[in-house]
């Protein structure tokens, strides 16, 4: 079972496209009993509640997302005045690390946060191959995720494992980026990709 935490766009089009290739799926919305419930009865749980409040929402789950993966996809950014994001909540950290800190007993994988939500479950629509980084202290966690990652579309050689949750920095500050890229091209699908 595979709980997604949020029924936006991005944890709609997740919970669609993982239910479509066969994984059980329960979707809860950021109230704490529903999020609990769904927490309690998976055994990976994807953060897709707004970054910035995902930190205290997640924490208050520590005894329902023990011995759980926890595949967090979300951006903690301050907003700017035209609703996009104008800096990182966690300057000289990441989300993804304050996660592990706060649930040591949950394996924290980082994923699917360098792109439009849209390319999260449809890579091929590119014209070039995007890239889908894995940060985490978990090997056997991050080769679970890899493996839901391949079932949305990613071909292996398009997913790159950078290490420990540590290199989460690098990828959520990549959020810096889209602002600038949406007022240039609008809301296009686009994603970061590593040339080889």
């Amino acid at each position: 079972m595979i709980a997604v935490l949020g029924k936006g766009r991005v944890g709609g089009t997740l919970a669609a496209a993982l239910a479509k290739a066969g994984h059980e799926v329960s979707v809860a919305d950021s109230t704490p009993g529903a999020a609990a419930e769904a927490a309690q009865q998976a055994q990976i749980v994807i953060n897709a509640t707004p970054g910035a409040d995902s930190l205290e929402r997640l924490a208050a789950l520590r005894e329902q997302l023990r011995g759980k993966i926890l595949v967090d996809v979300s951006n903690a950014t301050t907003e700017g005045p035209d609703g996009l994001p104008a800096g990182l909540l966690y300057p000289g950290s990441s989300l993804a690390e304050h996660l592990q800190d706060a649930l040591p007993d949950t394996s924290v994988v980082k994923s699917l946060n360098t792109m439009l939500y849209s390319v999260m479950t449809a890579p091929a629509s590119l014209t070039q191959p995007p890239t889908a980084f894995l940060s985490g202290q978990d090997p056997q966690a991050k080769q679970t995720v890899k493996r839901l990652l391949m079932d949305l579309g990613w071909r292996p050689e398009w997913i790159t494992d950078l290490g420990g949750i540590e290199t989460a920095r690098a990828t959520e500050a990549a959020v810096l980026f889209v602002p600038h890229v949406i007022r240039a091209d609008g809301f296009a699908p686009f994603a970061l990709s590593i040339a080889r």
